[in-house]
């Protein structure tokens, strides 16, 4: 059967099995890459605040 322009084409199930793959990749770098990465910017974030306000003990 002939596609018409403006429509798009039916999803085949190649077509959706490499979207699941693609999907499930993508979750598997949320967690190898995303949350340590934002887990090192709070620690530094962290440690900054407590440097900046700790108490000089300078005599």
């Amino acid at each position: 059967m002939r596609q018409l322009k403006g429509k798009p084409k039916k999803e085949t199930s190649k077509d959706k099995k490499e979207r699941k793959q693609a999907m499930h990749e993508a979750r598997q770098q949320v967690t190898t890459v995303v949350l340590p990465t934002l887990a090192v910017v709070v620690l530094l974030i962290v440690v900054f605040v407590y440097v900046a306000t700790r108490p000089n003990t300078t005599e």
